[in-house]
């Protein structure tokens, strides 16, 4: 797959910086047309290829694809062996191709129970593209956002246990620090395909002031258009963090 010419977006538009993805629907679309969820599995690695490209057509800086849950190791085992074995083929065969796009892969997400073979070709992929300077690529494997909340907690209460700083010196600015990849910023754009409406936890402090977009699309027929749709309806949003703009004039 090359990338072709990029699509025209309106130079106008305001690019997130992070686009967070929940690839959902693998497992309906195979069955909805009488196929073995696993083959949905390979349909979506076509969809997630596309849809990078499209996002460094686009210049996003970031992208997090949720690829394996904390909570997917309670499917069925056949299906977490395929899920496991397919993680480690489909890295081994794209970290090439996503180099030469000058994409920089990394890893999110917790080592124990995950493969060694998954995770030898996760850091392969991030030393092969580490000093690449295109859009970032945050494969989440066995990630969870309340299992990361949890290691950073963790993580700060052994450096108060050792006396490197006290309780008190605990804020948010501390707790992002312990976050697994500290220097990403949050995320602005939340992509579920599906139509399903949950954020199943993902990325839950990254999330706190995101745009959330829930597709009625099955992960498989998702692509770069498809992003682009989005990225599109994201520049027409106001985001206010919190604040507000009273549109009325005081009297």
């Amino acid at each position: 797959m090359s990338i072709p010419d990029p699509r025209p977006i309106r130079a106008e538009t305001k690019m997130p910086k992070h686009v967070a993805v929940i690839m959902d629907g693998n497992g309906r679309w195979a069955n909805a047309r009488g196929l073995p969820r696993t083959e949905g599995h390979r349909a979506g690695e076509l969809a997630l290829m596309d849809t990078v490209a499209g996002a460094v057509e686009a210049g996003v800086g970031y992208i997090s694809m949720y690829a394996f849950s904390t909570e997917n190791w309670s499917r069925s085992p056949a299906e977490v062996r395929f899920l496991m074995g397919y993680s480690r083929d489909t890295i081994r065969r794209r970290a090439a191709q996503l180099h030469r796009w000058g994409v920089r892969i990394r890893w999110v997400g917790r080592a124990p129970r995950l493969w060694k073979s998954v995770i030898n070709e996760l850091r392969a992929a991030e030393e092969l593209t580490a000093n690449n300077r295109g859009t970032q690529l945050l494969l989440c494997v066995n990630y969870g956002g309340r299992a990361e909340l949890t290691d950073a907690a963790r993580a700060l209460a052994e450096e108060v246990e050792r006396g490197e700083r006290t309780a008190r010196s605990i804020n948010e600015k501390a707790l992002a620090r312990h976050l697994y990849v500290p220097d990403v910023p949050d995320v602005d754009l939340l992509i579920r395909t599906s139509g399903e409406q949950r954020i199943s936890n993902f990325l839950l402090w990254q999330l706190a002031y995101a745009e959330l977009d829930f597709v009625d699309l099955a992960w498989p027929e998702f692509g770069r258009e498809q992003l682009w749709e989005r990225l599109l309806a994201y520049g027409s949003r106001q985001r206010r963090f919190g604040g507000a703009v009273d549109l009325v004039e005081p009297a």
